[in-house]
């Protein structure tokens, strides 16, 4: 089977009812990005950033996965499919797909402030001051915030340089360093970007562009790969 890896963003997330920061003027969910969002944020306001991400995780528990996740589940019947993923929520899970590398972390986990490697599932929709981890230190969200490093972009950089066909849906690339992971991939290798607004990626060869929302550019390509 061909290695297919894809890189998606918030566009994906957005049509199954996400609000994403970028789309408000730099606020999300009417609070500051570096309020909620940077280690300066949580030393400064704990409390806050909790609540905010108990907020986000309890909505996203009421939405659904949209016909764009779904798809990319359904292409591991004919592909070897990974996806790398700037998105925190659960979808591309819920959707069906099996290997989903999460490069900014996950709402439904959380981890230790005294060690990053100690993580946990969170039930429910809520994480509280109090909440501690075995080292007895308080949990915090397993989200990567602004100014910290991305664990899981080396691993991302190695499949995309392993690429059979490359896939990047919803997002705008801009936000590095996932915007750059396209640059790993080998000259050689056909790549698809579907999006509504045309990333500016143009100095990368073998590049095709399905200006479209995920729902709909994903059934063109669909067609497209196994028709």
């Amino acid at each position: 089977m061909k290695k297919l890896v894809v890189l998606t963003g918030a566009g994906i997330s957005a049509e199954s009812g996400i609000a994403t920061f970028r789309d408000s003027g730099g606020l999300w969910e009417g609070h500051k990005v570096e309020d909620v969002a940077t280690p300066e944020g949580w030393r400064r306001n704990p409390e806050l950033v909790l609540e905010f991400y108990n907020q986000r995780r309890k909505q996203a528990l009421t939405v659904k996965p949209n016909r764009g996740h779904q798809i990319l589940a359904e292409l591991e019947n004919n592909f070897d499919v990974t996806i790398i993923t700037q998105n925190v929520d659960d979808l591309h899970e819920r959707a069906g797909s099996s290997h989903v590398i999460h490069l900014h972390g996950s709402l439904f986990e959380s981890r230790s402030t005294k060690n990053p490697a100690l993580k946990y599932a969170i039930e429910g929709w809520e994480l509280k001051l109090g909440d501690v981890c075995e080292l007895g230190s308080q949990l915090r969200p397993n989200i990567v915030w602004f100014g910290e490093a991305v664990p899981m972009m080396e691993v991302a950089a190695d499949l995309a340089s392993g690429a059979d066909l490359f896939l990047v849906v919803g997002t705008s690339m801009v936000v590095y360093p996932a915007a750059g992971l396209i640059d790993y991939v080998p000259d050689k290798v056909m790549k698809y970007v579907v999006d509504p607004k045309k990333p500016e990626i143009l100095h990368v060869p073998n590049l095709e562009f399905i200006t479209e929302k995920a729902s709909v550019g994903m059934e063109k390509l669909k067609k497209l790969l196994i028709g």
